[in-house]
């Protein structure tokens, strides 16, 4: 799909700049660029719903677990 869009001129000449450099079409990199920007938010949304669903659950570790684990583990091991 053919669009337009305006940018400024310094980021447009960055863009073109960068482009030419990577041996890809401006729109090639704007396809890019957006891709990747949309997949970041995207995980970031799957990030907040992640931490939404495990702040309703208690997280409380059983107490028999916690004092296994203090038994075989000793500071400074790592």
């Amino acid at each position: 799909m053919k669009t337009a869009i305006s940018l400024p001129d310094p980021l447009f000449r960055s863009a073109d700049g960068l482009a030419r450099r990577l041996g890809m079409s401006r729109s090639r990199l704007f396809a890019t660029a957006v891709a990747e920007f949309i997949a970041k938010h995207r995980t970031d949304k799957v990030t907040e719903r992640l931490n939404e669903v495990y702040s309703a659950a208690p997280s409380k570790m059983d107490l028999r677990l916690t004092r296994a684990q203090k038994r075989v583990s000793t500071p400074g091991e790592w």
